[in-house]
């Protein structure tokens, strides 16, 4: 093996997915990794602290790219326009990764820790917009609420992109999960 090996990282997130896929997370060491992406096991501590990040590696880019798109919302964005287009942006990021995205979540779904994993990352992602929506202006309250109604947006809209097997795209669900979270506020109101 040479001393430097062309995109390692790649090659050892797609080896240890297909593991996990094939043998399950918990049954799944690193060494066995390193072997099927044909690295060494120095390689993957080098790229990733421990096996879990391998599916958690691209959380601090998803960040960066809603944090960009809030701030690139026009200035008349409503707080909820300006979460709406950072999850429009993070659905590119998903399509583009495609079956890997779904495979990615079916291993998460397996494993309790895992999924705890999961909640981190969205709950800082939610804190993140929220900052974001800080920095346009947005009081404390509203840019909480809109950052937490974002990430409920963004799990149930993706939970049926998953479980509709991608056949659609994600954005269109985000938006029909949006339209549909407003028009429960508009019910609301009608109802008292």
């Amino acid at each position: 093996m040479g001393r430097w090996e062309p995109n390692a990282r790649g090659r050892l997130e797609q080896a240890a997915l297909e593991l996990y896929v094939e043998r399950g997370y918990e049954q799944t060491p690193v060494a066995e990794i390193t072997k099927r992406a044909g690295l060494t096991e120095r390689t993957f501590f080098r790229h990733f602290a421990d096996k879990r990040e391998v599916l958690f590696a691209g959380s601090g880019r998803l960040e960066e790219l809603c944090v960009g798109a809030v701030a690139a919302a026009p200035p008349t964005a409503t707080p909820m326009e300006a979460v709406a287009a950072a999850l429009d942006a993070a659905a590119g990021a998903f399509e583009e990764r495609g079956e890997l995205v779904r495979l990615r979540q079916g291993v998460i779904d397996a494993n309790a820790e895992l999924r705890e994993r999961e909640l981190i990352k969205l709950a800082s992602l939610s804190g993140a917009l929220a900052d974001a929506l800080r920095d346009r202006g947005v009081d404390e309250l509203a840019a909480r609420l809109a950052a937490e109604a974002a990430i409920g947006v963004l799990k149930v809209a993706f939970g049926r992109w998953i479980d509709q097997g991608q056949e659609r795209p994600l954005q269109p669900l985000l938006s029909e999960c949006f339209d549909v979270l407003r028009t429960l506020s508009v019910r609301g109101a009608d109802a008292g």
